[in-house]
Order: structure tokens, then C-alpha cells, then sequence
């Protein structure tokens, strides 16, 4: 069966392959090698395949070359968009630093005003009483003036009773003799010169008196546009730090507490500020400029607060964000572990900067951080850098913010060079970005 079945495949690929012949001619002797039609078919299967496979080959180049161009393409419009973005972000820095600077000036120019308006207020004070001392003088010598005055009258009255009833005339305190008239009507006539020189003064005084009332209420209303703006000012520059420690998860009255707690030197530029009321109860006005004035004591603590605290961005060099902080995938392990920080990748060598003001507690190889740095700042917060490739400080220095602390390398557990930024409070982590968009939505 298997002959009949092999003469049969033979017969027919021998239509199409027929034997052949392949001479090989030498010096001595010729020879001849017999192609089999299962030869050829053979062969040409074999060729056939080698064509295909290179066919293939070439298409599979093909395609990646146009894949990798695509992904190229891909890349750069990645690039692009990261390139626009930081851009972006940088004209804001840029905004947010104007507004910051604008701010301050407004806060010198209302402390200003607050010195003038101080002076303006105590010299208007000490006017208006002088002014009562002078009109209560006035009122009491009038007063004593008018009862002199009613006093004659009834002595005149009593004389010139005496006098057409035809009796003895009364005699002076001072003589021995009756009192002649005439000296009786000098008398009655500078008294009453008297009287008309006090009602005079009297009634300039009261013109005065009207003219500095009406004074005193434009001064009033002046003050009032003082206090107006310098209130309206204090809530634009309070809040949003408020807002800002209040959004990073931080009491503002305990942090405001904290500072004045490490401020509390007498004379010191935070002493609270007050105007002195002698003794008496505090008038409206008084009250309200020292609200204004513990509004500008709490301004100027917030603003140490926020030196002290971590409100900056470690990287002021173009970077992007490769990690945020929560869960994220292994890619040694497969699995899913805590990742306590966020990643800046920039280039190698990239300036570090500190985000608040403290002291380096460690600065050294640490395992899995690789060349770590961590500082110790105010209100029990710690930041760390890792995976640095060099280190510019040592344990115990005090920093400030903005001081180059390291550069960025790929020290450590890591895939790239990158910054590994984490923010503790209590030796408990938490999302750095907080601090850093609070930090942004002010500044």
C-alpha cells in the first residue's frame, strides 16, 4: 500500500519536476547527480520559505519603524504639553510673588498710616481736652460771673429802696462814713462792664467750641476712612494665610499661640501695640485701632509661621512629577505598597532647595532612601530627600528656605534620577502637595 501510494506522489511530481541531471566534468572524469522530482520539491519548498520568512522580517521592520516614529511623535507632543505646563506654572509663581510683594507694600504703607493715624488721634485727644478743661473754666466763671451779677442787683435794689424811703445810706465794709452814690454807680457800672466782657467771651467760646466740634467730626470721619481701609486691608492679607494653614491641616490659633509663645520678648517688633486711655474706659475708636492693630500683630506671625512651615517646592529647575503619595505598583515585586512621598524627576545634578525653615537632623546613606537628608521644622514637621547624589549640609545646621541643601541623582532603590520628597508630621507621613498647593494658592 505504501509502494503504490509513493510510485503514485513520484508519478506526480514528476509532471512537474522531472528528473534531472547535474554533470560535474574533471580532468579525469565525469560525473553526474541525479535531482529526484522529492528533491526539487524539496528544495523549492525550502527556497520558498526562506523568501517568506524574509518578506516577514522585512514587514516586522517596517512596521516598528513606523511605530517607533509614531511613538517618537507621541513623545514630543508629551514633551510639548510638559514644556506649556511649566510655563504655566512658572508665570504663576511669577503672579503669585507679585501679589505677594504687592501685599507687603500694602502692609508697609498700612502700617504707616497706622503711625500717623496714632498721632493724629492722640493729638486730637489731648485738643479736645484741653478744649472741655477751657469750657468748663469759662462756664464756672460765667456762672459765678451771673450770680455776682444778681448779687449787685439786690444790693442796688436795696440801696435805691433805702434811699427814696428817706434812710441812712449803708456804709462800706472797709469805712467808717455812708457810701457816696456815685462810688455806688462806678461800681454797678464796671460790673456790668464785667458781665458784658464774660458774656462776650463767653459766646466766643462757645462759637469756638461749635467750630472745633464741627472739627473734630471731620476728623471723626477721616479716621473712620483710616480705619476702613486698614480694616479692609487686614482681611485681604489675613485670610488666605489662614486659609492656607487651614488647608495644610494646621490649627492657625495654635500655630499663632506657638509663635507668639517663641516671640514673647517685651519691646520686640511682635509686641502687640496699644493706645494708652489714662485710666478711663476705652472709647470706640481706641478699640477699634487696636482690633487693627492685633490684625497686623497676627499678619506678622502668620508670616513667621509660614517661614517656619514646608510651603515651598523643593525643585525650582523645569521638572514633572513621575509619583504622587497612597498606593501605587511595585514593578520589582508586582504588588502594591504605600508610597510616603512624590517624585520630581529633572536632570542630573538639579539644585534642592529647603521648603521652610529648621535644623538637618540626618544627612547621610540611609537604605532604600540611598543619599538622604531630613530637617526638622517648626510645629513637629520633618522633610526628606532622598536619592540625592550629593549633599551640601550636615547634621545640626540650621537652614533658611531656599538653601541649596543637595542635588538630585539616583541614589538608593530607585529607576531614574528623581527626588523622593516626603513631609511627616509626628513621624507620621502625609501628602506633601497639600502643603505645596497651599503654599502656591498664597505665594
Amino acid at each position: 500500500m505504501r509502494t503504490l501510494l509513493a510510485i503514485r506522489l513520484n508519478a506526480a511530481l514528476e509532471r512537474v519536476f522531472p528528473e534531472r541531471r547535474v554533470f560535474l566534468k574533471s580532468e579525469e572524469d565525469t560525473r553526474f547527480i541525479r535531482l529526484k522530482p522529492a528533491t526539487q520539491a524539496v528544495a523549492l519548498a525550502g527556497g520558498s520559505l526562506v523568501v517568506a520568512w524574509a518578506i516577514m522580517a522585512t514587514a516586522i521592520l517596517l512596521m516598528d519603524s513606523i511605530g517607533s516614529g509614531n511613538f517618537r511623535e507621541q513623545v514630543r507632543r508629551d514633551q510639548a504639553t510638559y514644556t506649556a505646563r511649566l510655563n504655566d506654572l512658572s508665570a504663576q509663581r511669577d503672579t503669585r510673588a507679585e501679589e505677594a510683594l504687592a501685599a507687603q507694600e500694602r502692609f508697609n504703607a498700612a502700617l504707616a498710616q497706622i503711625s500717623a493715624m496714632q498721632s493724629q488721634l492722640l493729638a486730637s485727644e489731648n485738643r479736645r481736652r484741653e478744649l472741655e478743661t477751657g469750657i468748663e473754666v469759662i462756664q464756672t466763671t460765667l456762672r459765678g460771673t451771673m450770680k455776682a451779677r444778681q448779687t449787685a442787683q439786690e444790693q442796688v435794689a436795696a440801696l435805691q429802696s433805702q434811699v427814696e424811703d428817706g434812710g441812712a445810706a449803708p456804709t462800706l465794709a472797709d469805712g467808717d462814713g455812708p457810701a457816696p452814690m456815685d462810688f455806688v454807680a462806678e461800681a454797678l457800672a464796671r460790673t456790668a462792664a464785667e458781665r458784658d466782657k464774660i458774656i462776650e467771651d463767653a459766646q466766643d467760646a462757645l462759637i469756638e467750641a461749635d467750630e472745633l466740634k464741627i472739627e473734630l467730626a471731620l476728623l471723626r470721619d477721616q479716621n473712620d476712612q483710616i480705619f476702613r481701609q486698614l480694616e479692609e486691608a487686614m482681611t485681604v492679607s489675613v485670610k488666605p494665610l489662614d486659609k492656607m494653614f487651614t488647608a495644610a491641616g494646621m490649627d492657625p490659633d495654635r500655630i499663632i499661640d506657638q509663635v507668639r509663645r517663641g516671640y514673647s520678648g517685651q519691646g520686640g517688633p511682635l509686641t502687640p501695640l496699644s493706645f494708652s486711655t489714662r485710666g478711663e474706659e476705652p472709647t470706640p475708636d481706641t478699640m477699634r485701632a487696636n482690633r487693627i492693630l492685633n490684625e497686623m500683630d497676627k499678619l506678622n506671625l502668620y508670616r513667621i509661621a509660614a517661614e517656619k512651615a514646608p510651603f515651598a517646592t523643593p525643585v525650582k529647575n523645569a521638572f514633572r512629577f513621575t509619583s504622587g503619595y497612597g498606593l501605587r505598583r511595585d514593578p520589582k515585586t508586582g504588588g502594591r505598597r504605600m508610597h510616603n512621598g512624590v517624585d520630581f524627576a529633572a536632570a542630573h545634578g538639579t539644585p534642592l532647595y529647603a521648603t521652610g525653615d529648621g535644623v538637618v537632623t540626618f544627612a547621610g546613606w540611609q537604605s532604600g532612601y540611598g543619599r538622604l537628608v531630613k530637617i526638622q521644622h517648626e510645629f513637629g514637621i520633618e522633610t526628606r530627600f532622598a536619592h540625592l547624589s550629593a549633599i551640601n549640609v550636615k547634621v545640626g545646621q540650621r537652614v533658611s528656605r531656599g538653601d541649596r541643601i543637595g542635588d538630585m541623582g539616583a541614589s538608593g532603590r530607585v529607576t531614574g534620577v528623581h527626588l523622593h520628597y516626603e513631609v511627616r508630621i509626628g513621624g507620621q507621613p502625609v501628602n506633601p502637595m497639600i502643603y505645596i498647593k497651599a503654599g502656591n494658592d498664597v505665594f
